[in-house]
């Protein structure tokens, strides 16, 4: 018997919905299961918006409670990955929330720190970046991530942090700054 792809997408999506339903039950083998498939997916994630490890595990653990809380809002056939994504990086922003204790202040104007000349960011690895985003403040690091990593508009950062359009403006220069300013020295000296 030659099986189509028709065949197959509807085998897959059968299996990701009784995987799913599962999930809603409670059935603790399918829960064990999510997490495991997207801890690797997840974790950096959640690394890239905490101050250290540990937040990063509590963010990851509280997005994973909420995801297994709102499995039954999920429309299947649509990306599971990218869905929960989506929770991990808001469970982030909430956690941000929470332990942001000043607002950094808010500027009327915000000059553009780029320039057309590569920077130190454009030729550093993803591991000095990733290191280097690890050193910036909490706000800052916060609104860079949503921004770079995440395409948010300003609009949609000020809004999901309760901060002024401006304010996001000028905590992304900053950030962006201070990367340079710690990226500089590492690729400069090493004529990179």
């Amino acid at each position: 018997l030659i099986r189509s792809h028709m065949d197959i997408a509807i085998n897959l999506e059968r299996e990701e919905q009784h995987f799913i339903s599962a999930c809603i039950r409670q059935e603790r083998w399918a829960q064990e299961r999510l997490y495991k498939e997207y801890y690797s997916t997840l974790m950096p994630v959640c690394l890239r918006y905490a101050n250290t490890r540990d937040e990063a595990r509590d963010i990851l653990h509280e997005g994973f409670i909420k995801i297994y809380r709102n499995l039954r809002k999920y429309k299947p056939g649509t990306s599971l990955s990218s869905w929960m994504r989506r929770i991990m990086v808001n469970t982030a922003i909430d956690y941000y929330r929470k332990s942001s204790r000043r607002r950094t202040e808010d500027l009327d104007q915000v000059y553009n720190a780029s320039t057309k000349a590569p920077t130190p960011v454009d030729h550093a690895g993803e591991r000095d970046v990733m290191a280097a985003i690890a050193q910036l403040s909490p706000a800052y690091r916060v609104v860079f991530n949503l921004y770079v990593v995440e395409g948010y508009s300003h609009k949609e950062i000020a809004e999901q942090l309760g901060i002024n359009e401006s304010t996001s403006r000028s905590n992304l220069v900053k950030a962006r700054t201070r990367l340079k300013e710690v990226l500089a020295p590492k690729y400069t000296e090493h004529g990179r």
